[in-house]
C-alpha cells in the first residue's frame, strides 16, 4: 500500500499461491482510511472491500470488472493516480536484489525489501 505521493505505507508479503484481493482487507484495516480515497484494479472489486472501505469513512475509485451485474460508477479522473502504485514498484526494482530474488528466506527477502523501502523514502 502506497501513500498519495507513492511512499510506501504498509508492505505484506503472502506465497505466490495467495491471490492480492483476498488479503485486501488485512492490509486496509491496518491504515486509517478515513476520509480518503482508495485506489485499486478491477481485481479489487469485490462487495465486502467496496463494503469496508464505505463503512470506514473512505470512497475508492475502482473500476467495475466488464461482467459485473450490478457495475457502479468509477470516477476516471482520480483512477489515473493509481500509476504510483506501479512507479513504487518499478522503484524497487532498481534494486537488483530484489527484482531478480537472489534471498531464498522470506526473512531475509523481507528485510531487504523493507531497506529498500527506506532507501526510496530518503531520496
Amino acid at each position: 500500500m502506497v501513500d498519495g505521493l507513492g511512499n510506501p505505507l504498509k508492505i505484506l508479503f503472502t506465497g505466490g499461491n495467495v491471490f492480492d484481493s483476498t488479503i485486501a482487507l488485512d492490509i486496509l484495516s491496518g491504515v486509517d482510511i478515513t476520509g480518503s480515497i482508495v485506489m485499486g484494479d478491477k481485481a479489487y472489486g469485490a462487495k465486502d472491500i467496496r463494503d469496508y472501505i464505505t463503512a470506514n469513512g473512505a470512497s475508492y475509485a475502482i473500476p467495475p470488472k466488464s461482467n459485473t451485474k450490478e457495475p457502479w460508477d468509477c470516477d476516471w479522473y482520480q483512477y489515473k493516480e493509481r500509476h504510483l502504485v506501479e512507479c513504487f514498484f518499478n522503484k524497487l526494482k532498481h534494486f537488483r536484489r530484489v527484482a531478480t530474488r537472489y534471498d531464498k528466506l522470506i526473512t531475509r527477502f523481507k528485510s531487504f525489501v523493507l531497506l529498500a523501502c527506506i532507501m526510496i523514502l530518503l531520496k
